[in-house]
């Protein structure tokens, strides 16, 4: 009765994760027969997952049955309970169970105790883009399961480049796999950046030209976004979310707290080490500048849903948020 529980938020990992889980269980003669997947929006999912997952395979190989986005690993039912309690025990040896969501489990919930007991429960955490050893380690990984030989420094552009977006990684350096095919040399910076577009030239590094007041840099940022076809709500979403960490930070700050722990608990910051940077950037920044800085932001992300011209509106915008954050610096 294997049960796997896959949570995090790259999918692209986690995709690759259950695409091998299938090509091991399943055979391909009968997996239209053995292969069931349940979307959130099936009535009693959870139900129905673990009801399929009690039905032995027919012919040859196992069942794989997908219970996804699910989230009874992190909220209390009691039906599910009762269900998870009568099942688990009793799913047959060849029949595989798989629960994934973007979100941790709840180890409060009684739920949650009880599938530790039966499962195996894999992270697909994305990488914090501040952990640049790790991403570097992540594109030598990449870059070495898909045969490609890159020199150090081509792995520090490509962590520039391309920051902790996984499946934008790997879909660049089969790119780059094409461009060296056939050559035992090492790819180098100098070629590839002409097939790799520095796109985290990013949304990031623009939040911290707009933290900085550097209204020039901010919109050669923009610049770089829009022709690099970076989504804007996306773009957007990452400014809010800096904005408000900083915002957090600072309140901290100001009213006394000292413990990076328990600043990094109020941020919602996992690692409770990056406080220390996150304090260092803010160091010209009041609370009420970046409350300022807010609504703004909303208005953009607003302005962009209901159809504004991407380009001109980030611009306006980056350009009024330069000048709040100017003013520290007068």
């Amino acid at each position: 009765m294997p049960i796997y529980i896959y949570w995090g938020e790259d999918d692209f990992k986690m995709e690759k994760a259950i695409a091998n889980l299938r090509d091991e269980v399943l055979d391909a003669s009968w997996s239209s027969f053995n292969y069931t997947t349940f979307s959130p929006d099936y009535p009693n999912a959870a139900i129905e997952a673990l009801n399929q997952a009690m039905t032995p395979p027919f012919g040859s190989g196992g069942r794989l049955v997908w219970l996804m986005n699910t989230n009874i690993a992190q909220q209390s039912d009691k039906t599910v309970l009762s269900e998870l309690q009568r099942t688990l025990p009793v799913i047959p040896d060849n029949s595989y169970l798989l629960i994934t969501s973007p979100s941790k489990p709840d180890e409060r919930l009684k739920t949650t105790k009880l599938l530790k007991e039966f499962a195996q429960i894999r992270e697909f955490g994305l990488t914090s883009p501040f952990k640049t050893d790790l991403l570097k380690q992540d594109v030598n990984d990449a870059a070495k399961s898909l045969g490609i030989k890159i020199t150090s420094s081509c792995a520090d552009f490509l962590v520039e480049a391309i920051g902790n977006d996984t499946r934008l990684l790997y879909n660049e350096l089969q790119k780059l796999q094409l461009y060296v095919q056939g050559s035992n040399q090492a790819l180098d910076v100098e070629k590839a950046s002409q097939l790799v577009q520095n796109s985290t030239q990013n949304s990031l590094q623009l939040a911290g030209a707009i933290r900085m007041g550097d209204t020039a840099k901010a919109l050669s940022l923009v610049a770089d976004l829009m022709s690099a076809y970076e989504p804007s709500l996306r773009i957007v979403a990452t400014l809010i979310g800096q904005f408000r960490t900083w915002l957090w930070v600072r309140i901290m700050m100001e009213t006394g707290e000292r413990d990076p722990k328990a600043i990094a608990s109020a941020a919602e910051i996992r690692n409770h080490f990056r406080i220390k940077y996150l304090q260092q950037e803010i160091r010209f920044l009041s609370a009420q500048q970046l409350i300022s800085c807010l609504p703004i932001l909303l208005e953009l992300e607003v302005n962009l849903k209901q159809g504004s011209p991407q380009t001109l509106t980030l611009q306006t915008k980056v350009i009024e948020l330069c000048q709040i954050c100017q003013k520290s610096r007068q």
